[in-house]
């Protein structure tokens, strides 16, 4: 895909081919983003978000342009399916309607968005995760396997083309072709997984959802070296919750310190 996206634990990243607009900022730093509040998190960190994240349901397509609205100029959406949809129905197109409606909001924005298809897939705790708490499998409908039909299938239509690009494509696939041109949008897609799989399993890993890319360990070393790298997201400034800052005095210092000046 042309766009991949690697995850730690707490912070995602966003890796952009050589041939994708507007790939770092003037100064050459990242972008830098958070779910949450900006304003509290920059008074924490001192760094200021210029991407705004939230969460979308599959049965919300309407909602998509005002959403995009209230985030940008930089919006990051979350796409999750609330169960309406599994990996091979979107595979073999009967999520479509969704689709098509999300890339004709993506064109009409008319700007870069990060879109976040079906994030942290290998947690059992996600609709769409391959296994159970326990590890039995969920059935052919949530394979790993389905999963990375699905994600490539939301990847070719959010980002738009001519039917002659992308039904073969879209075909060999497994999927149906669809009916005709596509705007072309400016998305980014983001892959994210868990970097461990719950339940911890071989076949729950990260590359069973997604072949190829290996998840970050040493987050700013990372950055620093791969000048690809677009964005990082902060999963989540909201007060009082697990990821909080507010109360882990060192881990504020750690982020201060260590990511906050890799961007603006």
């Amino acid at each position: 895909m042309r766009l991949v996206a690697l995850l730690g634990l707490v912070t995602a990243l966003v890796v952009a081919a050589p041939a994708a607009s507007a790939p770092r900022t003037p100064q050459g730093r990242v972008l830098l983003g958070v779910l949450g509040e900006p304003g509290r998190f920059q008074q924490q960190t001192g760094q200021r978000s210029a991407v705004v994240h939230s969460f979308i349901g599959w049965h919300q397509p309407s909602t998509i342009p005002k959403l995009l609205g209230q985030l940008g100029p930089l919006p990051m959406i979350a796409i999750k399916t609330g169960g309406s949809v599994s990996p091979l129905d979107i595979a073999q197109g009967r999520g479509d309607a969704f689709l098509l409606a999300l890339n004709a909001a993506l064109a009409g924005f008319g700007q870069r968005v990060y879109v976040r298809p079906l994030p942290e897939m290998n947690g059992h705790w996600n609709e769409y995760c391959a296994f159970e708490k326990n590890g039995s499998s969920r059935g052919a409908r949530y394979s790993t396997a389905a999963f990375r039909r699905a994600f490539a299938r939301i990847a070719l239509i959010a980002r738009g083309g001519t039917a002659r690009e992308l039904n073969p494509k879209l075909r060999k696939l497994g999927g149906p072709a669809v009916g005709g041109d596509l705007p072309r949008t400016q998305a980014r897609l983001v892959w994210n997984p868990q970097g461990y799989g719950a339940p911890d399993i071989p076949a729950n890993a990260a590359n069973a959802y997604y072949p190829g890319d290996a998840y970050v360990e040493q987050m700013a070393a990372f950055v620093r070296s791969h000048p690809r790298v677009e964005l990082l997201a902060y999963f989540s400034s909201r007060p009082g919750s697990i990821w909080d800052l507010a109360s882990k005095p060192r881990s504020r210092a750690a982020y201060r310190r260590a990511i906050a000046p890799l961007g603006r």
